[in-house]
């Protein structure tokens, strides 16, 4: 790292753990779907959660302490890690345009039948958009200010000393008053990051409960025509994403509360998060215009 400016990452477990952990809760599921013995079935994945999320803490952790303490995220390593993201973003771009490719391919081609098709298919009740699925437009709206609220907070209080005093009498850049209220706005900043995001987080919760219920009330399932596979399968997996993103603001807002991303540190983690917290919402009103609203 000294020579090149980038970091040399040591030799770490965590890659083969979580793949063994992805790997066992895979198989728990395509046996339960198989009618595996159930007791076998919850052993195996409970046991693969574990593992994935023992890997998930160990390897954040170590992550943190590269990044925040032992400085080996270089300016060269994070404009890498702010590139590797925005391909990651745009892998799961096209991620939801096949499935929204596959919704509107079969619903355009019920419709083009005329008189014979119908789209949502006879016998299916889709959801009315206008209640549930439009409260859960909210929240994530809601959550998309509170989160930029959060990063306009953070970008404020980066550029206040937060630390111990260190200055000299005979050479002062600025005087202790002048300090003192610097101090304090960058406490301030602090506060109100930590509660933005704190509600973020909450928001994001809030969404998934609704999620569940939305699909316990409703009239069909994933076995019910093209409608209600393409339906359930493109809600599912932007729950799933909801998921990760609430995770992953929530251990940047106890990070924020640890002061990782104060004054002068970068704080590409939460960039990181925020960005894929934006996706999810913009994903989320596709889907509501498109499944919901269209679909209706």
């Amino acid at each position: 790292m000294f020579r090149t400016g980038y970091h040399l990452v040591d030799i770490s477990p965590w890659p083969f753990s979580g793949a063994l952990g992805v790997l066992g809760m895979t198989t728990s599921l395509v046996g339960y779907l198989h009618r595996a013995p159930l007791t076998w079935v919850c052993f195996f994945g409970f046991l693969s959660l574990f593992l994935l999320v023992f890997t998930m803490i160990r390897w954040w952790s170590d992550v943190v302490v590269e990044s925040t303490y032992l400085g080996c995220h270089t300016s060269l390593v994070v404009r890498n890690l702010r590139v590797g993201m925005v391909l990651f973003i745009l892998s799961e771009v096209f991620f939801f345009v096949s499935f929204f490719w596959a919704f509107f391919h079969v619903s355009i081609g019920e419709i083009s039948m005329r008189t014979v098709g119908q789209w949502p298919p006879v016998g299916v009740k889709a959801i009315y958009p206008w209640k549930v699925p439009a409260l859960n437009t909210a929240i994530l709206l809601g959550s998309g200010m509170t989160v930029t609220w959060a990063h306009k907070a953070v970008s404020v209080h980066n550029k206040c000393p937060a630390g111990v005093m260190n200055l000299n009498s005979d050479s002062k850049t600025i005087d202790r008053e002048e300090y003192s209220l610097l101090v304090e706005k960058g406490a301030c900043y602090q506060k109100q990051a930590i509660a933005s995001m704190a509600l973020t987080v909450g928001l994001g919760a809030f969404f998934m409960c609704i999620q569940y219920e939305e699909y316990y009330m409703a009239s069909f399932t994933m076995a019910d025509s093209a409608f209600g596979s393409t339906f359930f399968i493109m809600t599912g997996f932007h729950g799933m994403h909801v998921l990760v993103g609430t995770v992953f603001l929530f251990i940047c807002t106890l990070r924020l509360y640890y002061r990782h991303f104060s004054f002068n540190h970068h704080y590409f983690g939460l960039d990181a998060a925020i960005w894929y917290w934006h996706f999810v919402d913009v994903v989320w009103i596709g889907l509501f215009f498109a499944v919901y609203v269209w679909g209706y």
